[in-house]
């Protein structure tokens, strides 16, 4: 059987890779600190072969036992987050990959870490492929996400090439599904947070900026890939279908039922205007695609949110 450690275990991402292991025949050991998980996320897991340990990555790591894979999901995701938490995101991209990595090196484990499409910054290229190095802002409010996983790519290839570490990188795109927060501050969470609660709903800048949203279960199935694959180099996971902001905010209204309207604010700084993966290598790699339409992922995403405000 083989043994896995998880890091950011309670989160929106690092709960699913940890239930989708776990149906593999995994014994599965989830880290958080809970600085942004919630043990609602794995509660259903716990009369399984799941450990939990309450531990922040940036300090030093003990796992007793044999380890065969350390997959690095420890990080505030959300704009709302990173911004409220700079210091703890560039700690956890920085000290907290070393630690990780250490682990994975001590115990000749597989090590995968999520990176973001944030790497790419606001795109001068269009879509982005793996070999675009971005256009990031380095001293920018956004910027101590975006540095901080660019960090944890570089060091993440330093222990690959110093210490042969067999390292993985996902380049993750805009995700969404059950178990994010309502309050998330990010499109999908918050259009759907305000239409169920009958509010106006808020886009930042004109609404025609891009994204391409990937539903989990799609997410993960392209990380358990990436994981038992032979590259190291870094692969784009997300869902080539680009739609502007705006258009998402209506489909969510709709999808709804509500009567909200939208309101528009301006667009924070350095918010990229478009973003969309090429998944040539995943497709020609890992043999993966997206599968789950948009419109079926967010009826399902809106049911999981209707059953949170009940019991909110």
């Amino acid at each position: 059987m083989p043994r896995t450690v998880v890091t950011g275990a309670a989160g929106f991402i690092g709960s699913h890779l940890s239930e989708a292991l776990l149906d593999l025949g995994h014994s599965v050991v989830g880290i958080d600190n809970l600085l942004t998980g919630d043990m609602d996320n794995i509660a259903h897991l716990r009369d399984r072969d799941f450990a939990f340990i309450r531990h922040d990555v940036t300090r030093y790591i003990e796992v007793d036992g044999p380890v065969d894979f350390v997959l690095h999901w420890a990080s505030p995701a959300s704009p709302i987050d990173y911004l409220e938490l700079p210091i703890q995101t560039l700690k956890v991209g920085s000290l907290g990959t070393h630690n990780v990595l250490g682990l994975a090196k001590a115990k000749h484990a597989r090590f995968v870490t999520a990176s973001t499409s944030e790497v790419y910054g606001d795109p001068l290229e269009h879509p982005q492929k793996e070999t675009y190095w971005g256009n990031v802002n380095p001293i920018g409010p956004r910027g101590v996400y975006d540095e901080a996983k660019r960090f944890a790519e570089a060091m993440t290839m330093a222990y690959h090439r110093y210490h042969g570490v067999d390292t993985k990188i996902v380049r993750i795109f805009n995700t969404y599904g059950p178990r994010m927060r309502l309050r998330d501050g990010r499109a999908v969470p918050a259009f759907m947070s305000q239409a169920l609660a009958g509010e106006d709903v808020t886009v930042f800048g004109n609404g025609t900026q891009t994204r391409s949203f990937c539903y989990i279960s799609d997410l993960v199935d392209g990380i358990l890939r990436l994981m038992v694959s032979d590259t190291n180099d870094p692969v784009n996971i997300g869902n080539p279908y680009e739609v502007t902001i705006e258009e998402i905010a209506r489909t969510v209204i709709r999808l709804v039922g509500s009567k909200s309207r939208i309101v528009y604010k301006p667009l924070p700084e350095d918010d990229p205007k478009q973003r969309r993966p090429d998944i040539t290598r995943a497709r020609t790699l890992l043999h993966w695609e997206p599968k789950i339409e948009l419109e079926d992922g967010l009826l399902r995403t809106v049911e999981y949110f209707k059953g949170k405000l009940k019991t909110t």
